[in-house]
């Protein structure tokens, strides 16, 4: 595949083999099982694979971070870019030279972090057509989100921010994943005995508009927005009598799920629901206004 096409849309980018990709920037698998390719990770510095591309979902996986996603999601972590600039790296305005980067962290080193510009209710019109396209009703997003104005790279950006139990914000626009410092899980109390669990906030919001209308006993809920914090989060979650949980549809998710599972019965695994999706807001997306209704209180 020629990664060097011009006037590439972000559709077309989202489409390109990851595998190819990775290939062409000098990263080859160390072992390959099934549809699943295993690399040592090209966003940090480790000695056991743990980046792992699944080539039938053309999406990868970095267990060590705890994040995922399409190329346009690698590529903008790659090389610590807008997506406007990393398609045009992909379209070959720029070199696909692998970035300078060094993994040995010098003590006192700056990094480049996230700077949060300011936080105000969510209004912008291409947040609110998002939103829409996932499915997820406006004044649910509006009751747990803040429109979020940051700094990255001495450029502005704006997205849906979600906080977390430190300050911290998870933030999505139509193009973009980020976190701002300090990375934390969310919790939502209800004084509930029971608690729901879910890897993003998405996910969160798609559970919420699906019970908007549920005026039945409210769980806790715990969003992670990494898995690599479920173990932080869970003396939270075992001080309940039932932790339902909506993990993600991958490898990673049904890897903690078993284990959780077969670490106390506590634990209930909801994901056989959206089994043919990737996550719950997946299929809900995927899903008719009828469906949603019928098959809300499955929930």
């Amino acid at each position: 595949m020629d990664f060097r096409r011009q006037k590439l849309s972000i559709a077309e980018a989202k489409e390109m083999d990851m595998v190819q990709y990775l290939s062409s920037l000098g990263y080859e698998p160390s072992k390959i099982k099934g549809n699943d390719h295993w690399y040592r990770s090209p966003l940090r510095q480790e000695n056991t694979p743990s980046f792992k591309v699944n080539r039938k979902l053309n999406r990868w996986y970095d267990h060590g971070l705890g994040e995922g996603g399409n190329v346009i999601d690698f590529g903008i972590q790659y090389y610590s870019c807008s997506v406007g600039e990393f398609l045009k790296k992909m379209e070959g305005g720029f070199s696909f030279q692998k970035p300078s980067k060094s993994f040995t962290k010098i003590k006192n080193e700056p990094e480049h972090q996230l700077k949060i510009l300011k936080e105000v209710e969510l209004s912008s019109h291409p947040l609110m057509r998002y939103l829409e396209q996932r499915k997820i009703p406006i004044e649910t997003a509006t009751r747990y989100c803040r429109e979020v104005h940051y700094e990255l790279n001495a450029k502005s950006y704006y997205g849906i921010g979600f906080k977390n139990d430190s300050g911290g914000f998870e933030i999505r626009n139509p193009y973009f994943k980020a976190s701002s410092s300090p990375k934390d899980i969310t919790t939502v109390k209800n004084a509930s005995d029971e608690v729901t669990v879910f890897e993003g906030f998405m996910d969160f919001l798609s559970f919420k508009s699906i019970r908007e209308n549920d005026l039945n006993k409210t769980p806790d809920f715990v969003i992670l927005n990494s898995l690599s914090l479920f173990e932080k989060a869970r003396p939270f979650l075992e001080s309940h009598k039932a932790i339902n949980l909506y993990l993600d549809n991958d490898a990673a998710g049904q890897k903690v799920a078993r284990e959780a599972l077969s670490s106390s019965k506590k634990y209930n695994d909801h994901s056989k629901l959206y089994q043919n999706h990737k996550d719950l807001n997946d299929w809900l997306v995927h899903i008719g206004k009828q469906q949603k209704k019928r098959l809300g209180n499955k929930l």
